[in-house]
């Protein structure tokens, strides 16, 4: 059994790295069944998006791809680690990539809504 539930939970953004696409915005829509996570994004800047992702214990091993209001197509992978706060509320903390030539790296945090 896993220790987190993630299943028909919203997030949006705390914060976020300076060459990340997500804004406060942005709301993400998971679904889980056992060790897999997926969930849809849009709002802010992301017209679209879309997270598979691999549940180990408290790390969430993802692979995203959107598409922005501006039209660019973006994809990335990023290791999350999911933690609750003294509200209950889970936060995932990310460490992410960029999937293109530039391989900018950064990090993001979320809270469950």
């Amino acid at each position: 059994m896993q220790r987190f539930n993630l299943n028909n939970k919203t997030f949006s953004l705390l914060e976020n790295s300076e060459n990340g696409k997500v804004t406060s915005d942005t709301v993400f829509r998971y679904q889980q069944e056992g060790n897999l996570v997926t969930a849809e994004y849009d709002g802010g800047t992301i017209r679209y998006g879309k997270i598979i992702a691999k549940l180990n214990e408290d790390k969430l091993e993802m692979l995203y791809q959107c598409i922005t209001v501006d039209g660019e197509l973006k994809a990335g992978k990023a290791n999350a680690e999911i933690r609750v706060d003294t509200d209950n509320k889970i936060h995932l903390h990310l460490d992410w990539e960029w999937l293109d030539s530039s391989s900018e790296k950064g990090t993001s945090e979320y809270i469950e809504n």
